[in-house]
């Protein structure tokens, strides 16, 4: 068998993300961007994401930040859109908590944007008519459990 002449395994090449820990300077939008919020993840690099200007968009991650920054439903992104397809975009920044927090509060966002929770885009109204009923006693269960 031939001798391992590399330096270790896939953790080594992964290394740390030591530069989670820094402050970075908040990035605004400007012309062709538009801040969103994620709806669904899609799966092979591509999100749902209802965008602050009222229209859901198709976005597509790119390279820079496929592996390496991780985007869950209910995370604000900036997206740049594009000129020659408006329902698609790509997403280039992810903002953490605080920084999503601080635009809220110098008013870029709607006041009606949830930064912690989850987002779901359905009525809430859908369950009401779901009833549960006790339909066995719970003799008619101990009964049971013994004839096993």
């Amino acid at each position: 068998m031939p001798k391992n002449k590399g330096k270790g395994g896939k953790n080594r090449r992964r290394g740390k993300n030591e530069n989670e820990s820094e402050k970075r300077e908040l990035i605004f939008k400007e012309d062709e961007q538009e801040y969103a919020q994620v709806t669904k993840m899609l799966g092979n690099g591509r999100l749902e994401a209802m965008c602050f200007d009222g229209v859901k968009r198709l976005c597509h991650i790119r390279g820079k930040l496929r592996k390496k920054v991780w985007i869950n439903q209910g995370d604000i992104i900036l997206i740049g859109l594009r000129d020659y397809q408006d329902s698609k975009a790509d997403v280039i920044l992810k903002y953490t908590p605080d920084e999503a927090r601080n635009l809220k509060t110098y008013g870029e966002f709607p006041e009606s944007v949830r930064i912690n929770d989850t987002v779901t885009f359905v009525d809430n109204d859908l369950d009401d008519d779901i009833e549960f009923g006790d339909e066995y006693s719970s003799e008619e269960e101990v009964d049971a459990v013994d004839a096993i």
